[in-house]
């Protein structure tokens, strides 16, 4: 029993010290692949491209409508756990609840999909790049990494792929249709967007203004 203590103990800090070396080394090399991509049977497009190259509009388009807080917050949204809480209790369900953080940890260092013991490491990665990486490689990693449509991956394949022209040159309506369909990119049209999500894209493209004009980017 005392072997078994033992061998669970030193497997235990080994798990924990390779996640922290992973993190530390993605604070500086770019991600390479991730479970989402290596799962998808639409095949793998992407292109890395620093933050530095990626137009602000969609910066600011994705903080309109992913995580307004993003620069305020720990990378957690504590009001949207809540109310998330409030309508589970109900027996209801919440969409968009998850921080840039969040979905940035899990997209890098796990896989989709719901469950408590996934949600769990999701929280401890979230904590890790917040304290490890900060704020503008979040933001650079989420943009590289996110899937912006069918076997597409990052804004500039995503741009690529819908404008046929770089990521570096977003107008705020294009930012703001690409940001609108990361939830369901599989799903929602980003060139010929229709009915509510038409105006869903034309909210967040009026919202990149006033990001940028109350500093809620101030932190990338």
């Amino acid at each position: 029993m005392r072997r078994a203590r033992i061998f669970i103990f030193k497997f235990i800090v080994g798990i924990i010290a390779l996640s922290i070396l992973s993190v530390i080394v993605f604070k500086f090399v770019p991600v390479p692949v991730t479970a989402t991509m290596l799962m998808d049977e639409n095949g793998i497009t992407k292109d890395w491209e620093p933050l530095s190259d990626i137009d602000r509009n969609l910066v600011r388009a994705v903080i309109a409508a992913e995580d307004g807080k993003f620069c305020g917050h720990s990378g957690f949204d504590a009001e949207a756990i809540a109310k998330a809480i409030a309508s589970n209790a109900q027996g209801g369900r919440i969409r968009g609840g998850s921080t840039i953080s969040q979905q940035t940890a899990k997209n890098v260092f796990l896989w989709q999909g719901g469950g408590y013991p996934r949600k769990a490491m999701e929280a401890y990665f979230t904590l890790l790049i917040e304290n490890i990486w900060g704020k503008r490689r979040i933001m650079e990693v989420y943009l590289n990494v996110a899937e912006t449509g069918i076997g597409t991956y990052g804004a500039e394949a995503g741009a690529q792929r819908y404008y046929g022209k770089s990521a570096s040159s977003l107008s705020p309506l294009e930012a703001a249709r690409m940001a609108a369909a990361l939830p369901l990119p599989k799903k929602r049209s980003v060139t010929n967007p229709r009915g509510w999500l038409r105006g869903h894209g034309q909210t967040i493209a009026a919202r990149i203004g006033v990001v940028g004009r109350d500093g809620l980017d101030a932190c990338v």
